[in-house]
């Protein structure tokens, strides 16, 4: 179903000329009310009216997440306080915390091209969504759950967390939707079959998940094990939030990125030169409509291509490729560059593993390691112990001849390593400790 048939169909011809205008009504506000984009633009030399083209943008410099944080809280909005109506904030893992701000315009912009994205992911106003996105300053809960209302569908905001209570609602209420990370989605399926509750007795039609890198292995793993159809979901609170970009449940081949909104680059992330359609590199936002918190040129560090063929679906937004990983999450083992999405898509090909891991990297001497920590099925550990090293040996020499790079693993128990309600910790870096 395509929720805007005016927009989401749109010519390329005339969807330009749209993301023409707004972005050129863009730059004069930033340039107008931004005193940080206004010096980026004098430094460069470059005024609003000098925009002729889509092809100017490239002549702006770059906007990073460490200039978010360098005018933390509210040094980036664009419009008075008196006329933001809701902030949120990324969680601040790695430093400090950025902060996004939505004028009531901004809050109905998103329920928006969350509606158009639900229905790309198969759900229609009948349907029954189960929101296990967290809710609060993560952008994650409330985008789905805005989208969800102007579909017209009913939402249950369960949030993350209580996961076995998540699945007597599921048995109960007999959602069709499900919502939430990958790596959740697997969680729930491993709770369902301890409580005796079988996904292919519940109600779920498809499930829409993002918010953290997973392959097209997983996918395979959580249809199986959920009994539904799975579709990838992208955005990121700098630029909106969930809805900037979903697959299609037709094709699955590629996310759509919603156009008349955001506009969207592929660089080297070296050395931030644009790159051609269909070559991969680093994805770079600039935001249309948004009014109190846009950016322009915004380097999101995840690693994608844009491909502008025709859609099955009848969408002509160009896709995305499912993101495999971003630049500030590459290892770089012993000089070979290596993202966590790829061992998970070696590891998903071995039926012996479950779709469980976490990748822990030292240093002995002068020499970096990377160990696999790996979940085996039940039952494994009873097996004799040259059953277990034969298949360390396995999974070892998958791993180097996909990737080319040596590494350790280290089989463990189901259930050993953390689960989490939202992103997955994939990776533990003793490097920098």
């Amino acid at each position: 179903m395509i929720f805007n048939m005016e927009f989401e169909t749109l010519p390329r011809e005339a969807l330009e000329a749209i993301q023409l205008r707004r972005l050129s009504a863009n730059l004069e506000r930033v340039y107008a009310t931004v005193p940080f984009y206004r010096k980026k633009f004098d430094e460069a030399g470059f005024k609003p009216g000098d925009l002729k083209s889509l092809e100017d943008l490239s002549k702006l410099p770059f906007t990073t997440k460490q200039d978010l944080r360098d005018n933390y809280p509210f040094g980036m909005f664009a419009v008075p306080m008196d006329n933001v109506v809701r902030i949120h904030a990324s969680s601040g893992t790695t430093g400090q915390p950025t902060v996004v701000g939505y004028t009531a315009r901004d809050v109905q912009n998103w329920a928006e091209l969350m509606a158009r994205s639900l229905a790309a992911g198969g759900a229609s106003r009948g349907d029954i969504i189960h929101n296990a996105y967290g809710y609060g300053l993560f952008t994650g809960g409330l985008g789905i759950h805005y989208g969800a209302e102007r579909l017209g569908a009913s939402v249950i905001p369960i949030s993350g967390g209580n996961t076995r209570r998540q699945v007597m609602i599921m048995r109960d209420f007999g959602p069709t939707i499900l919502t939430c990370t990958p790596s959740y989605a697997l969680h729930l399926a491993e709770a369902a079959q301890e409580m005796g509750v079988d996904f292919a007795n519940l109600k779920f039609k498809s499930g829409i998940f993002g918010a953290e890198p997973w392959s097209e292995t997983m996918r395979v793993e959580i249809e199986k094990k959920l009994h539904l159809s799975a579709v990838d979901i992208y955005g990121l609170s700098e630029v909106m939030g969930p809805g900037v970009a979903i697959e299609c449940i037709e094709a699955k081949k590629g996310l759509h990125i919603m156009e008349d909104h955001f506009l969207p680059e592929i660089i080297d992330p070296d050395t931030g030169e644009p790159k051609p359609p269909g070559e991969t590199g680093e994805l770079v936002f600039t935001s249309l409509t948004k009014e109190a918190f846009p950016v322009i040129r915004y380097r999101t560090r995840d690693i994608s291509s844009l491909n502008y063929a025709p859609c099955s679906c009848g969408r002509t937004f160009c896709r995305m490729a499912r993101v495999s990983g971003r630049t500030d999450d590459m290892l770089i083992i012993r000089g070979v560059n290596v993202f966590p999405s790829q061992i998970e898509s070696v590891l998903m090909e071995m039926s012996e593993v479950e779709p469980h891991y976490q990748l822990v990297v030292d240093r002995e001497g002068n020499l970096d390691t990377l160990t696999v920590m790996v979940e085996v099925g039940e039952g494994a550990f009873s097996d004799e112990v040259k059953d277990l090293l034969s298949l360390e040996a396995k999974i070892t020499k998958n791993i180097k001849e996909t990737l080319g790079v040596s590494t350790k693993v280290k089989l463990v128990e189901p259930k050993t390593i953390a689960r989490s309600e939202g992103k997955a910790q994939r990776v533990i870096d003793n490097r920098k400790i």
